[in-house]
């Protein structure tokens, strides 16, 4: 069965096929996916390799946790499933939470005169 691994403390210049051969030494790699910002593009130090089997997914934990990969000391464990988050975009006390809408700025930026002053 395969088993899903966290990889963290990745270099942003590290790739996927770079952490597919590091892990590949210990067994057969099902998947790499190296977790990246939506507005930017940009990796965020961190991704999931999911193994063949769970004796290399044991493997990889001991060999590569501590590894230092692109000057980086790597963390690797037994990925957690993932947490059910509430809501998404502007629920649950996000933007304008509260407010009826309208103009309500509150900031002294000078926008709209003193009426808008706290």
């Amino acid at each position: 069965m395969a088993k899903k691994l966290y990889v963290g403390n990745l270099s942003f210049e590290t790739t996927e096929a770079k952490v597919r051969e590091l892990f590949s030494q210990v067994g057969e790699v099902e998947s790499v996916a190296l977790i990246t910002d939506r507005e930017t593009g940009r990796m965020k130090g961190f991704g999931f390799v999911e193994m063949g089997s769970e004796e290399a997914s044991r493997e990889a934990i001991k060999r590569f946790n501590g590894y230092s990969l692109d000057n980086r000391e790597l963390t690797v464990n037994e990925a957690r499933p993932r947490e059910e988050r509430s809501g998404g975009g502007y629920g649950g006390g996000g933007f304008n939470s509260g407010r009826s809408g309208g103009n309500q700025r509150r900031s002294n930026s000078g926008y709209g005169g003193n009426r808008n002053r706290f």
